[in-house]
Formats: C-alpha cells, sequence, structure tokens
C-alpha cells in the first residue's frame, strides 16, 4: 500500500476532532508526537486497515469541527486508519457536504430542487445572497432536495464548531433564512412531525398512527401505544415464523423495486456464510421524498423496534443505520431512541433477555444521491466512494463487508411492525391481491395541504389528490420523483399500485406525488431534472456519465430553439436515453431519461 503522505500538519482543533472519533494515537506513525518512535514500522497492520470503515465518519468529525477539510487534517486521518491519502481524497470529493478548500464555518444549503424550485427557490437564493453580501461568514450553497418538500421552500443552516449546530428554515424566507445562518440557536423551532401529516390521529392509520399522538422522546409512551408487542411476537414465533409471516403478508420493498421482503429475508438467513449484516436504508434523497424522515422524527422507536426484529429473523447481530446527513432532527431522535432502547435491555447482549445479541450503529452520508442504490451505500459504510457495484454476487450473499447483508429502507422495516401484531392474513387483506398493505406518499407542490398520506394499495391517484387539495389548473404530476414519469391531469383514475402505474406507462417509485399547476415551466422543470442526474451520476460508467450530460446539453438547446432543430435534438434524446437505460450500471443511469421521456410523450412538452 503506498500511502505518500504529505508535509502538512493539522491544526489543534482538527487534530482533536479526530482523535475524539479514534481516540489518541499510539505511535508516531499515527501522528502521535513522540522523538522516540521508530517510524520504520507501522503499528496495527491488518487491525488498522481493518478500521477504513471510520473513513467517513472521520471525515464528517472534521467537517463538523471546522467548516472544510484541509490537506493536514485529511493526511492526519489517513495516518490514523492507514489509508492513503489520495483514496481518502477520492472519497472526501464524492460527497457534496463536505469541502476540501477553505470555506466559511457557516453553510446554508437552499434547495432548488423541484418542490422548491416551484415555490420560488431561485429567488429566495437571489434574496438571501442580496441579504448577506460579501464577507458575511456565510457561504450559500444550491442544494438538492432536503427532503423538506411539504414546506417548500426550505433551507438547512450548518455552523460547525464544537458540537456543530444546525438550523432548518421551511417554508423559508429571506428572512428566516439568514436567521438561521446567523444565529442557529435563535432561528424558530422546526414544527412537530405531526404537521407534515394531515391525517395525524386518525383511526384508519396503521403506519402512522403513532406520529402526533406518542412522544417520540418517550421510550414509556411508546411502549404505552403498542411499542414493542410486535418485538415479542417475533420471539415468540423465531425466526423461520417470522420470515413466513413476512413473506405470506405479501410484503414487497417501498424503495421502489418492490422485491418480496419474505424472500430477502428467507436468502439472507439461509447463507452459511455468518457474519450476517442488516442495513436500514434512510438516504431518501429522491426529489419529492419525506416519508421516511417524517417516520424517523415522530416514531423513531419503531424504526429500532423494526430493525431488530429483522436482524432476528435473518441472524445479524449489527445493523447499520445510513441516515441522510441533511436530516439532523432525525439524528438527534434516533441517537436518544437507540440509547434508550439500549439502557433498557431492547438493545444490547441480551435483547428483552431472549439470549439473543443485536445493536445498532448509525452513519451519516454526506449528501450523495447514489448511496441511496443498495451497494453504493454498502461502499460508503466500508469507507469507499459511493459508486455502485456489479452483480452478481447479490447483497444477500456477499454484501456488507463481503458478508450475507439484507437491506430494506425505513417504510419497509415499520410495516413488519402491523404483520406481525395483526397477522399476516389481516395484513394481507390491506390493498390489493399482488399490492398489499398501505402505502405512504410525498404528495406536495400544487396542493394545499401538503405531507405524508397513508392509503391502501388499490386508491387512486384522483382520490389522492382530492385529499391534499389539489389546486386549480393543474398541468401534471410527477409520480415517483425525478426517476419517475408525468402524467396528465385527466389521467387521474390510475390506480396506485406497483403493477397499475406500470399498466399507465408510469411508475409508482418511492410514493412521490408532486403535483404542479399551469404557472410552473415545464422545460425549466425538465432541465432541472437533467442538471440534478448529470450533478448525482457517480461517473463510474460511460453510459450514464456521457449520457446525463448529453441529455442536458440537448434540453438546453431545445429551451433556446424550435423547429426542425428541436426536432433533432428531442431525436438525439431518445437516442441518449435508450443507451443509458439498458447500458448504465444501476437505477441511477436507467432512470435517468424516464422524466423527460414522459413529459415529451404524454404532455408535448416541446409542441
Amino acid at each position: 500500500m503506498d500511502l505518500h503522505f504529505g508535509d502538512s500538519k493539522p491544526t489543534d482543533d482538527e487534530r482533536a476532532a479526530v482523535d475524539a472519533l479514534l481516540g489518541p494515537p499510539e505511535s508516531s506513525w499515527e501522528g502521535a508526537d513522540r522523538s522516540d518512535a521508530d517510524l520504520r514500522w507501522a503499528k496495527g497492520g491488518r487491525a488498522a486497515r481493518d478500521r477504513r470503515d471510520l473513513l467517513l465518519p472521520g471525515l464528517h468529525a472534521i467537517n463538523d469541527r471546522i467548516g472544510w477539510i484541509s490537506e493536514g487534517a485529511l493526511d492526519y486521518l489517513c495516518r490514523r486508519l492507514t489509508v492513503p491519502p489520495s483514496e481518502a481524497y477520492g472519497v472526501a470529493t464524492f460527497y457534496a457536504m463536505f469541502s476540501v478548500k477553505p470555506r466559511p464555518a457557516t453553510v446554508l444549503h437552499v434547495c432548488t430542487d423541484l418542490a422548491c424550485a416551484a415555490a420560488g427557490a431561485n429567488e429566495l437564493c437571489a434574496g438571501i445572497e442580496a441579504r448577506l453580501g460579501l464577507g458575511s461568514g456565510v457561504s450559500v450553497e444550491r442544494s438538492p432536495c432536503l427532503g423538506l418538500c411539504e414546506r417548500a421552500p426550505a433551507a438547512l443552516a450548518i455552523k460547525a464548531g464544537d458540537p456543530v449546530r444546525t438550523a432548518v428554515s421551511a417554508p423559508a424566507t429571506v428572512h428566516d433564512a439568514v436567521l438561521a445562518a446567523s444565529a442557529p440557536d435563535s432561528a424558530p423551532e422546526e414544527p412537530a412531525a405531526a404537521m407534515a401529516v394531515p391525517q395525524a390521529g386518525g383511526d384508519e392509520l396503521v403506519l402512522l398512527k403513532r406520529v402526533g399522538v406518542v412522544d417520540p422522546m418517550s421510550l414509556d409512551d411508546y411502549r404505552a401505544h403498542g411499542g414493542y408487542s410486535a418485538l415479542r411476537r417475533a420471539f415468540e414465533l423465531g425466526p423461520a415464523g417470522v420470515i413466513r409471516e413476512v413473506t405470506d403478508s405479501g410484503l414487497v420493498g417501498r424503495g421502489g423495486a418492490a422485491f418480496p421482503t419474505g424472500r430477502k429475508w428467507q436468502a439472507t438467513a439461509s447463507q452459511p456464510d455468518h457474519p450476517h449484516y442488516l442495513v436500514c436504508n434512510a438516504d431518501e434523497s429522491e426529489p419529492g421524498t419525506f416519508k421516511d424522515r417524517v417516520l424517523m422524527e415522530g416514531d423513531p422507536y419503531a424504526l429500532v423496534e423494526a430493525m431488530t426484529i429483522a436482524a432476528y429473523a435473518t441472524g445479524a447481530h449489527k445493523g447499520y443505520l445510513y441516515l441522510r446527513g441533511e436530516y439532523p432532527r432525525a439524528l438527534a431522535r434516533l441517537e436518544h431512541a437507540i440509547a434508550q432502547a439500549r439502557a433498557r435491555g431492547f438493545l444490547g447482549d441480551d435483547v428483552l433477555g431472549q439470549g439473543y445479541a443485536f445493536d445498532i450503529e448509525i452513519r451519516r452520508g454526506a449528501g450523495a444521491y447514489i448511496c441511496g442504490e443498495e451497494t453504493a451505500l454498502f461502499n460508503s459504510i466500508e469507507g469507499y466512494r459511493g459508486e455502485p457495484r456489479s452483480k452478481p454476487p447479490f447483497p444477500v450473499e456477499k454484501g456488507l463487508f463481503g458478508k450475507p447483508t439484507v437491506e430494506n429502507n425505513v417504510e419497509t422495516l415499520v410495516n413488519v411492525l402491523p404483520i406481525l401484531t395483526m397477522g399476516a392474513p389481516a395484513y394481507a387483506a390491506i390493498g390489493t391481491e399482488r399490492s398489499t398493505g398501505p402505502k405512504l406518499f410525498c404528495v406536495s407542490g400544487s396542493v394545499a395541504r401538503p405531507g405524508i398520506y397513508e392509503l391502501p394499495f388499490g386508491a387512486t391517484l384522483g382520490e389522492l389528490l382530492e385529499l391534499a387539495g389539489v389546486r386549480d389548473g393543474l398541468r401534471a404530476v410527477l409520480l415517483g420523483g425525478a426517476a419517475g414519469g408525468f402524467v396528465r391531469p385527466d389521467e387521474m383514475d390510475i390506480p396506485l399500485t406497483f403493477e397499475g402505474t406500470r399498466e399507465a406507462g408510469t411508475t409508482l417509485g418511492s410514493g412521490v406525488v408532486l403535483a404542479f399547476d399551469d404557472t410552473v415551466p415545464l422545460p425549466r422543470l425538465l432541465l432541472r431534472i437533467a442538471e440534478f442526474f448529470r450533478d448525482e451520476s457517480c461517473g463510474q460508467c460511460v453510459p450514464c456519465r456521457v449520457g446525463t450530460v448529453r441529455q442536458e446539453e440537448a434540453l438546453h438547446r431545445i429551451a433556446e430553439r424550435t423547429g426542425l432543430a428541436a426536432a433533432d435534438d428531442i431525436a438525439l434524446l431518445r437516442e441518449v436515453g435508450r443507451a443509458m437505460r439498458d447500458a448504465s450500471i444501476c437505477g441511477l443511469g436507467q432512470t435517468a431519461w424516464n422524466a423527460v421521456e414522459s413529459a415529451i410523450d404524454r404532455l408535448g412538452a416541446y409542441e
């Protein structure tokens, strides 16, 4: 391993940030100030290299304390972990929330993605920059979706220090966003998670029944409302019984792929290689998606319980919760919930006195849409660039750290609780034969009551938008987010099921429903989608790396020209789109053309 450390030295603050995570260095090789140490040998060897997975937490530690990652800080972290600095630099520059160039300690991320763009995000950015002016000590950065779509436009302020401080402004005004950046502790408190659930407190709710009803900080309140009854039922059934219930329920993944959850669990549990791992994918970065955030903020103990059940069923004793870096309140709620569960015997060496050991570690993402893809997420946790892996082998065989791994998103896992408490037949009776159970929908844009809605599979798009109060002048509805497709206002009878949306020539995806009225310029919206995919492509494969750039270039030309030239570019778009769909390694490239194609074919975007 060729390390090639530089001559740059970390500052005292940078050194303290790394040492707070890793402990003090034990030798001069690791950066200790000991003149009598021999630098000709490295203490630790394999044990030091096995700490590579602490690279991302280490980068977070420096960025949180200082606001950016200097060469000296990166070298020091690499010495501590025995990681080549060139590789660590590749990881640090992969994530949008990190900077390897000097910048102010305070960064104000202003969302300019679909819902926020329609709500005036560009004007908000211009107003903030004019108010702050030069030399304000605040870096204003235009950001992809912050997962606050129900309160668009949104801004997130992060002020580096010990501790790092954050503040959210949503719906943001120039005054409130500047206040959040300049004085995070004085910014108005975020509204309760229940404010994102228009149905909060309703008797018909299954997944959202506790949001707005229980205190998300209280384990006792959670238990008083049925918490941990599902885990006790799991211990009665045994691992095989739990998998059988999940299989019989018909539960499929809620992230968009709709793979049967019971089959995934069974495949992982049957692997002879050990240890097994559980990974909860809480990196919901699809523009328009915020359901997992609301669940984690409003009912965090439900996720902890559900992860414990999934791990028990699949033979895992360690779980990783990979959380979006843009979710500071969800992070605080989950850290508290995990600590309380551990202290009360619901996590640890002997869960509920059943002789089963399981614990959860939170790993923060740092602004990379591609890390929502399961194998890219594994690479990110392991301390590498978040680039997808080729399959096979599949994660159930060789996933995290090369071991059998089951990966599910937050909504999928939380569905396991009602399956065990009400029984598989009762759960399967909800929804349709092929899409069972309740589904969460993220509704935002041109509606009177944006938020998370829970409906049984089979409800129509029109019924959902009627609940949300769709505004007059509806122009189009985007289903599935930037990776989804547009539908027309006269297609409101589309059933919201995986099979129903496929038959209608669109996709349900993760449950995004973005409504746009006729005040939103459609060409500008399509350009924003193309910009998003260009920025978020990891660059690993040529079809996606080049195709997303060509797609954006063609859309720029079309916006500036009409007639035959525009027709030529539309033909080029179709050719590039087919190449990305057929040849890209992962779903990002395979779906990057979907929304643009549907806008051209269904909406007549450039006629």
